[in-house]
């Protein structure tokens, strides 16, 4: 059964680890990664990406890509929200802060933002423009 509008919103705007798709090119399948990303109902979903990465890069010469987050309890039920990518800007360590905040322990963040500010190098803000939903809840199949 598809999820209503404010469903998938509120079960996209839960912390899901999704799957990122982008076209990889002619011959090849999509580039399909996990990725953390932020949402709120009625905005436009963000994620923070290498500026140097191979997704980047494709992400780029697409102009688009799926977002899609699952979860099998307490019933099957996923989401996959595709669009064109509205805007490309430098990331920020408030914006890692946040997007960290989102997925670990409070006493995990100030530790993993150092990390990840030394070793994920620089970071760019992908924000994607929601065009077309899929979704489903299965229930307790």
């Amino acid at each position: 059964m598809a999820l209503s509008t404010n469903d998938r919103e509120a079960f996209l705007a839960q912390p899901h680890i999704a799957a990122l798709s982008v076209e990889a090119g002619p011959d090849r399948a999509p580039l399909v990664v996990p990725i953390w990303y932020q949402y709120e109902p009625g905005g436009d979903p963000w994620f923070l990406t290498g500026t140097a990465s191979r997704k980047l890069d494709l992400i780029r010469a697409a102009g688009r890509c799926t977002l899609m987050v699952e979860t099998i309890e307490p019933s099957i039920r996923y989401v996959a929200v595709s669009g064109e990518i509205l805007d490309y800007s430098d990331g920020t360590r408030d914006q890692l802060t946040e997007m960290a905040a989102r997925y670990l322990p409070a006493d995990k963040v100030d530790g993993y933002v150092e990390f990840a500010s030394v070793d994920h190098g620089d970071q760019t803000k992908v924000v994607l423009a929601p065009r077309q939903w899929i979704s489903s809840d299965l229930g307790t199949v």
